[in-house]
């Protein structure tokens, strides 16, 4: 099968959501200039940089209450910090719960029951007990086409790891699991790893 995308592919479905996958979660906790607290999970998350170390999240839709975008980008602009949290197994339904197009007034923290932590270096709540968190400064914001879809840059001015998940001085992705998204509804769980030898190492 082929089709150009602005010619529609005539599934039931878009398989562009399902092809470049597994992809990770970043659970971006926000807080606007008010002093109200986001917290929403994006599948278009990745890292972008070692030194300075940077990330980014994409998002691509618009909520009515937040002219053009979704809370986590109106906040990022008034503020200029975020939060990425690192999203483990355990946590699938309460991250879940986050995704909803709640109102810009709520706590998504309070909603799902998620504890808060302060953040080090920014004004910002993280997730208190996610196995890693990414205190982030604004970048850049940049806007692609397509009416809603704005790529959010940061560098990470600060890092938690949780304890449990340092082994022999290694981050052991396999003592928490991490949740990824598949496309579609659909999600899948790191549990196995393994190693390879790049060329010149």
């Amino acid at each position: 099968m082929f089709y150009k995308p602005e010619d529609g592919h005539g599934l039931p479905h878009n398989p562009f959501n399902a092809i470049v996958t597994p992809r990770p979660i970043g659970w971006i906790a926000t807080r606007g200039a008010d002093g109200a607290e986001n917290l929403a999970p994006y599948s278009f998350f990745n890292a972008v940089a070692y030194v300075p170390p940077q990330v980014m999240f994409a998002s691509t839709s618009a909520k009515p209450d937040r002219e053009g975008t979704k809370d986590s980008v109106s906040n990022i602009r008034e503020t200029e910090v975020f939060c990425v949290n690192i999203v483990e197994y355990a946590m699938r339904d309460v991250m879940n719960r986050t995704s909803g197009p709640w109102e810009k007034e709520t706590d998504e923290f309070e909603l799902a029951g998620v504890e808060k932590a302060a953040c080090e270096t920014i004004a910002c709540s993280r997730v208190a007990n996610a196995p890693a968190a990414l205190e982030c400064r604004l970048t850049r914001i940049v806007q692609l086409p397509g009416e809603a879809n704005f790529v959010t840059f940061g560098e990470v001015t600060g890092v938690h790891l949780r304890d449990d998940c340092l082994v022999d001085g290694i981050f052991d992705v396999l003592r928490f699991n991490p949740l990824t998204r598949m496309g579609y509804r659909d999600y899948s769980v790191i549990r196995e790893k393994f190693s390879l030898q790049r060329p010149g190492d």
